[in-house]
């Protein structure tokens, strides 16, 4: 069985996440913004818990102590995300980039993307600035899981595009399907079989065209170069 890390696992497509993998046999420790808000924390589901706002970039670092605790996670699901800002470039691509540079390498890491990815910036100013919007967010977040593709031989590396799903931040007239909203991020996390093994940009378990700046190696580099001048943490 597999030691696996969910962020933003309180509710959502963490939360399906999470429990599925759980109830499959998964050590599953869950990432929670405050205490109060770790799942069925009066029960032994979890092998765990680590606790950060991610919209801090000092609780982020934390978050990272914590989870290295558990020593070397089989998996990564950087779930965690949003749409209000300003919280929406810490929360979306820094949190990610940090624990991504800070964890120890995981064998298999998950990001997720969104379909409106396609409709971001390459401007990386915007970056440096604050005034990104969600679907920039969204391609340099799948521009780092490229990345790390292209970078970590003995780490996977993926992005996933669940859909536009009824969780709270999808709203209640999403009109994609939940359960298969989080289906695709399980099985990048445990199944022995995935093709390609990595690099992918995945929907409903199907690999699709990403926008195509993720895929061009320039815009990755000075997309890392961006977050490390952002946070003072470089990714290698």
């Amino acid at each position: 069985m597999a030691l696996i890390l969910v962020t933003g696992a309180s509710t959502g497509l963490g939360l399906a996440a999470a429990i599925e993998l759980a109830d499959d046999g998964h050590d599953l420790v869950v990432h929670a913004r405050t205490p109060d808000r770790v799942p069925g924390a009066d029960t032994a589901r979890w092998a765990g818990a680590v606790i950060g706002d991610l919209s801090d970039l000092e609780a982020t670092r934390d978050v990272a102590r914590q989870a290295n605790e558990f020593g070397r996670f089989d998996a990564v699901i950087h779930n965690a995300g949003t749409m209000r800002s300003p919280a929406t470039v810490p929360v979306n691509i820094v949190a990610p980039y940090v624990l991504t540079a800070l964890l120890h390498k995981p064998g298999r890491l998950i990001y997720l993307s969104s379909s409106m990815h396609r409709g971001g910036s390459v401007d990386l100013d915007r970056l440096a600035s604050a005034t990104a919007t969600y679907s920039d967010t969204k391609l340099w977040v799948t521009t780092l899981s490229r990345a790390g593709a292209h970078r970590w031989p003995d780490t996977t590396s993926h992005a996933v595009d669940p859909g536009w799903v009824p969780t709270r931040m999808g709203g209640s007239a999403a009109p994609d399907d939940l359960v298969e909203g989080h289906r695709t991020q399980t099985w990048l996390a445990t199944d022995p079989d995935v093709r390609p093994a990595t690099g992918g940009y995945w929907h409903h378990r199907r690999t699709q065209s990403p926008h195509s700046a993720a895929t061009d190696v320039d815009f990755q580099t000075r997309l890392l170069a961006a977050l490390a001048r952002r946070t003072g943490i470089h990714l290698d």
